[in-house]
């Protein structure tokens, strides 16, 4: 089982992929003023200080009806931290002013985190323990049953670049153009993060705080507060939900073509 501290503060680890609620998560428990400020510390290539660019979604894809719809890679500038400093920025960032520490990963980001961390051996265990001096996070697991709208929502995402809904991001409904082939290329990744996930848990012996998303946007405020409790935090803190979602009556639609062209295609499902 994932170590919990004893006493003080705790750290918890949001470990989800793109799509699967996890911000709707995080900002309910950023509002809180008690849960850390959870962001995804851990997406930025050290090459370009930036996180995977629509086009490195679809590294070796030589499609051109997919690659015009993506914006052309910026090379960004070269992030020169050591890795104490990038640590010491990341702890410093992430934790609210009693001390709890948040953050949030995605499996794709993995890599990352064990090169920054300079982790010999390749274990994510070692590297995520690493950040918090030896110990583990409380761990929790977001992730949504159902990739078909998963995979529609992160293909519109790549599109046009707005990964979130406050109420001011005025999204243009004509911005995306639906593509099975890129929905497929993307649901591919999302269903092996998720494998990914399930088996690192497994390997390791760790049983996560389980959050599937139709419970999460059902309820944000109550799968915030179960985070709240684990973390030893007031559960009644938790807030109203701080963003809108995303899908609508387009994201519906896309996902059913979408079921029928996979049948027809053997697309992932």
């Amino acid at each position: 089982m994932s170590a919990t501290p004893a006493a003080g503060p705790s750290n918890y680890l949001v470990c989800a992929s793109q799509r699967s609620g996890s911000t709707l998560l995080v900002e309910s428990l950023s509002a809180t003023g008690v849960a850390g400020t959870p962001e995804e510390f851990f997406q930025y290539f050290a090459s370009s200080s930036q996180s995977p660019q629509p086009r490195e979604w679809f590294a070796g894809v030589t499609d051109p009806t997919i690659l015009e719809l993506l914006d052309p890679i910026d090379p960004g500038t070269v992030d020169t931290r050591d890795a104490e400093t990038w640590r010491a920025d990341i702890l410093a960032a992430g934790r609210s002013a009693n001390g709890v520490w948040g953050g949030k990963l995605m499996w794709n980001q993995t890599p990352l985190l064990i090169a920054r961390g300079r982790v010999g051996s390749g274990s994510l265990r070692t590297a995520i323990r690493w950040i918090f001096d030896g110990a583990d996070p409380v761990y929790v697991h977001v992730y949504r049953d159902d990739v078909v709208p998963q995979a529609v929502s992160m293909w519109r995402a790549v599109q046009t670049r707005v990964w979130r809904n406050d109420g001011s991001d005025g999204e243009d409904e004509d911005a995306a153009v639906y593509h099975a082939e890129g929905i497929a290329h993307l649901a591919g990744i999302l269903i092996e993060q998720e494998r990914q996930w399930r088996n690192w848990f497994a390997a390791e012996g760790i049983e996560p705080l389980d959050i599937e998303f139709r419970d999460l946007v059902n309820d944000p405020t109550k799968a915030a507060a179960r985070v709240l409790e684990k973390i030893g935090q007031d559960p009644a803190l938790a807030p109203p939900p701080p963003l809108k979602p995303q899908s609508n009556s387009r994201s519906k639609e896309w996902a059913q073509r979408y079921r029928e062209d996979a049948e027809r295609n053997g697309y992932p499902l």
